[in-house]
C-alpha cells in the first residue's frame, strides 16, 4: 500500500512550540488537532481498515511566502490501509486510528526535527526553522480489499476525467491545435518532420526535450541547455518501456527532423506515485521535443528521462498487486513514505 500512497507526502509532524493551540502528541511525536464531523460515522479506524481520504501539506520559511507542497483536494483523493504499529517516523496516517469517517485533523512539523531523525535532508525547499503544515480529512473506511478495489476503480476513472479535462483547457487556454492518439496523448506538430524516417517501435530516436508542469509551467527537467546538468540528446528505443508511455504514443507522429510539443495526461506519465521530487503525483506535463534523429538501434541501451523512474499507467490491476505485495511484507500498512525532497 506504500507505493500506491507514494509521492503523496512528507513525513509529518512536530511543532516549533510544543505548548501552542491544543495541540496532542501521538506516541512518536506527532502534534495534531482533530476536529469530529457534522456527519461523523462509524467507530474508529482498526488495524488492517482501508482508509480513503484527502490531504495537503505547506512550507513555511521564514522571510518567505507559504508553499504548497501538495494536496489531494478537488483531485483524486487517497487510499491506505490503517497501521497502528509504531515506526518512530512521525507521519501523519499515526492519525487514523484516532478518527472515524467524517474527521478532518491539522498537524504540524519542526522541520529539525525531521532532519534531526535523519527522516529528510536539509535543502532549499525544506531548511532548518522552517515548519510544514498540513491537514486531512477522512471519508470513507473499507474493511475489505473486495470493498475497497472498486472503490479505487472509481476514483482512477473520475481522475482520469479531470486530467483530460484540465488538457484541453490548457490547449484553448494556449490557442494550440493538437492531434490526440489513441492512448489520449496530445501532440502539437510545429514541424512533422521525414515522415520517410518516422519514429515507431523497434527503433531509436534521438531526442532533445524541455519538460514542464502544466500546472505551474516550471521546468522539471531539459537537455536542450545545461542549467539541469546535461546537453546530451537522449537516445531511446521506441517499445521498449523506457520512458513514459505518453512519450511512446507522442514521439511516433514525428519523423527525424521533427519538432513539437507533447502534452501527457498525468495517467500516461507518473500517474499518482509522481516523479521523484520533481514531478508530483497526478501532474499533467508538457514537453517540448525536436527529433534530432531515427535511427536502428545501437547496442548502449537508452536511459529514460529525468524526473524519476518510468511508471506505467495506474491501472486496477496493477493497484492490487502493489496492496497485496504490501499485505504479505511484516509490519507494512498505511504509513506513507517521504517524497525525494527537492535538489
Amino acid at each position: 500500500m506504500r507505493q500506491l500512497l507514494s509521492g503523496c507526502v512528507v513525513a509529518i509532524a512536530v511543532l516549533f512550540c510544543s505548548c501552542q493551540g491544543n495541540y496532542k502528541k501521538t506516541k512518536d511525536g506527532l502534534e495534531y488537532k482533530i476536529f469530529a464531523g457534522k456527519d461523523q460515522k462509524d467507530s474508529t479506524f482498526k488495524a488492517g481498515d482501508f482508509v480513503k481520504f484527502n490531504i495537503e501539506y505547506s512550507i513555511k520559511r521564514k522571510g518567505k511566502k507559504d508553499t504548497l507542497i501538495y494536496s489531494t483536494y478537488g483531485e483524486m483523493p487517497q487510499f491506505g490501509r490503517v497501521d497502528t504499529a509504531s515506526h518512530n517516523d512521525m507521519n501523519f496516517t499515526e492519525l487514523f486510528p484516532l478518527m472515524r469517517v467524517g474527521d478532518s485533523a491539522e498537524f504540524k512539523v519542526n522541520v529539525d526535527t525531521l532532519i534531526k531523525r535523519n527522516l529528510i535532508q536539509e535543502n532549499p525547499m525544506f531548511p532548518k526553522g522552517s515548519l510544514i503544515v498540513g491537514k486531512m480529512s477522512v471519508i470513507e473506511k473499507f474493511k475489505t480489499e473486495a470493498e475497497v478495489y472498486p472503490a479505487i476503480a472509481k476514483e482512477v476513472g473520475l481522475e482520469k476525467g479531470r486530467e483530460m479535462a484540465t488538457v484541453q483547457k490548457y490547449l484553448k487556454d494556449k490557442n494550440l491545435t493538437a492531434q490526440m492518439t489513441k492512448d489520449s496523448v496530445f501532440v502539437v506538430l510545429e514541424n512533422a518532420g521525414d515522415q520517410a524516417a518516422k519514429a515507431d517501435s523497434g527503433l531509436q530516436v534521438s531526442v532533445k526535450y524541455k519538460g514542464t508542469l502544466m500546472k505551474t509551467d516550471s521546468i522539471f527537467d531539459t537537455n536542450m541547455d545545461k542549467s539541469k546538468g546535461h546537453d546530451q540528446p537522449m537516445d531511446i528505443v521506441l517499445g521498449q518501456h523506457m520512458v513514459i508511455p505518453g512519450w511512446e504514443s507522442g514521439l511516433k507522429m514525428f519523423g527525424k527532423g521533427g519538432k513539437g510539443k507533447i502534452i501527457v495526461p498525468a495517467f500516461m506519465g507518473y500517474g499518482p506515485q509522481g516523479g521523484g521530487g520533481a514531478i508530483p503525483p497526478n501532474a499533467n506535463l508538457v514537453f517540448d521535443v525536436e527529433v534530432l534523429d531515427v535511427r536502428k538501434p545501437d547496442p548502449k541501451a537508452a536511459q529514460a528521462p529525468a524526473g524519476g523512474q518510468q511508471i506505467d499507467p495506474e491501472t486496477l490491476k496493477k493497484l492490487q498487486e502493489q496492496m497485496k505485495a504490501q499485505q504479505a511484507q511484516k509490519g507494512e500498512g498505511a504509513k506513507t513514505a517521504a517524497p525525494a525532497t527537492p535538489k
